[in-house]
């Protein structure tokens, strides 16, 4: 690869991790606080890239010339198609991640979990309807109605609901999930993103289903993806 290439390179990944990071898709591939450390990298990247072919510029200019702008000129028509892969965003983790990834729950102990808030539906994040469904043994979730918001995804037959947990990036992803009782879940398609309300069934967050609770549906509204689709 040519110097004038890699310059370019470097200027377009610079560009592509610097629109992602002020247009909100970094949020597909790291957590909202690694958000400066993705602006900073494009940024230097941006700067030693443009720094480098002003250089090169200059350095053509001084010599006699023969061939070295052709040079440059097909450099650059080499990355259009570089350019396209930068800057077209893939979709976040959804449903194919589900089936391929097996779903878990972050590691805890049995224990007593402090009470839901006062309310008539309770909204959680699935981190914490999991957790309270696998290890209270204080029976927070008993007789509560909560509300969710994940996507869906089918598996052997169940309607799920689920959402993808990142630690730091998209590529330690894993899934934690909700087994949609009753056949108000299986008329929406996967990656359909919904808002459920419902009761957990209690003792069906185990092991052997890897710790995927029971919730028998009251409503369930279709919604747009949230803007941070991950949970952490």
């Amino acid at each position: 690869m040519r110097r004038e290439t890699q310059n370019i390179l470097l200027v377009l990944l610079g560009g592509a991790l610097l629109k992602i990071g002020l247009n909100g898709d970094y949020l597909r591939y790291v957590k909202p606080a690694q958000q400066p450390w993705v602006l900073a990298g494009g940024a230097v990247m941006v700067a030693l890239g443009a720094v480098a072919i002003v250089r090169d510029i200059r350095a053509h200019h001084a010599d006699d010339g023969h061939g070295h702008h052709h040079l440059a000129r097909s450099a650059w028509l080499l990355m259009l198609p570089v350019l396209a892969v930068f800057l077209v965003a893939p979709p976040a983790l959804g449903s194919d991640s589900v089936t391929r990834t097996e779903a878990r729950a972050p590691a805890q102990s049995q224990a007593v979990f402090p009470p839901l808030p006062q309310g008539e539906v309770v909204p959680l994040s699935l981190t914490d309807l999991v957790t309270r469904a696998g290890w209270d043994s204080g029976g927070s979730l008993n007789g509560r109605t909560v509300r969710l918001t994940g996507f869906v995804t089918h598996s052997h037959g169940s309607v799920l609901l689920a959402r993808m947990i990142i630690t730091c990036c998209a590529a330690d992803a894993y899934p934690l999930t909700v087994r949609l009782a009753g056949p108000t879940g299986a008329a929406y398609p996967d990656d359909t993103w919904l808002e459920v309300t419902g009761q957990v069934v209690p003792g069906t967050a185990t092991r052997a289903d890897r710790y995927t609770p029971d919730l028998v549906v009251a409503s369930v509204r279709r919604i747009a993806q949230p803007r941070d689709p991950y949970e952490d």
